[in-house]
């Protein structure tokens, strides 16, 4: 009778058995046997920093342009603070403040003249334009002095004070105290009369003026933000090796 209850009670020892080493499997108590640990999670992060909706429209502008994009967002945080619906008092409309006479002159239909990335391209179509009439000024500091003037006040009464710098014997590639000194004499008859301007009159001087020197200043601004942001990702990535540049 006792052989009859051997047989069950070796089972259970059996299957207690099985029960603490697969246990045991699971805690990697088992000699050689550890746990898998889990791939880890990457996180990837932009190489730029965040300066405004449309940076992906600035940075597909400066390419055309071979340009800094931050050179680019600087434009149009100078023109319209990145509003895309302002329009000024003359008409220029959009982020990047494009007169309606350039948009159409360049194939671009009234409906379209303040949709973003329209206006931001077109805006980089009159800078490349720019940028190729001032080619012989070699350093690009310096010539986008003019391209900024130019897109402000318009090429023609650029080329009028550079016309007249030249004359009065000055060097007609340098801006600071030179060009720009001219640009602020063209709004007196004796100059404007001169044979050497085409363009007439011109008063909005101070604001053209200014214009160049902010968006210079945003400029750097702006390449000071993302030096920071640099910084800032490769402090992260030292202590997270889980982070990781987006290409």
């Amino acid at each position: 009778m006792q052989l009859k209850f051997l047989y069950p009670l070796a089972l259970l020892i059996a299957f207690v058995i099985t029960v603490t080493e697969g246990d045991a499997i699971f805690r990697g108590e088992v000699e050689g046997v550890y746990p898998v640990p889990p791939t880890p999670r990457i996180t990837y992060v932009s190489p730029y920093v965040k300066i405004s909706p449309y940076d992906h429209h600035f940075r597909a502008a400066a390419d055309t342009l071979r340009w800094d994009w931050k050179l680019v967002a600087a434009i149009a945080f100078t023109e319209s603070r990145f509003d895309s619906t302002a329009t000024s008092e003359v008409g220029a409309c959009g982020v990047m403040q494009v007169m309606p006479a350039t948009l159409r002159g360049m194939g671009v239909p009234d409906s379209l003249h303040m949709d973003t990335r329209t206006n931001i391209m077109a805006a980089a179509e009159l800078l490349d334009y720019l940028d190729h009439l001032y080619r012989r000024i070699k350093n690009f500091d310096e010539r986008t002095n003019f391209i900024l003037a130019s897109y402000n006040a318009g090429a023609g009464h650029i080329g009028d004070a550079m016309n007249l710098a030249e004359k009065y014997g000055r060097p007609r590639y340098v801006w600071n105290d030179n060009v720009d000194s001219f640009l602020i004499l063209k709004g007196k008859p004796e100059y404007y009369t001169d044979s050497v301007c085409r363009n007439g009159s011109f008063s909005d001087w101070k604001q053209t003026l200014s214009f160049v020197k902010k968006v210079k200043r945003n400029w750097r601004r702006f390449e000071m933000l993302q030096t920071r942001y640099n910084d800032s990702i490769t402090t992260l990535m030292a202590k997270d090796s889980t982070i990781r540049i987006k290409e």
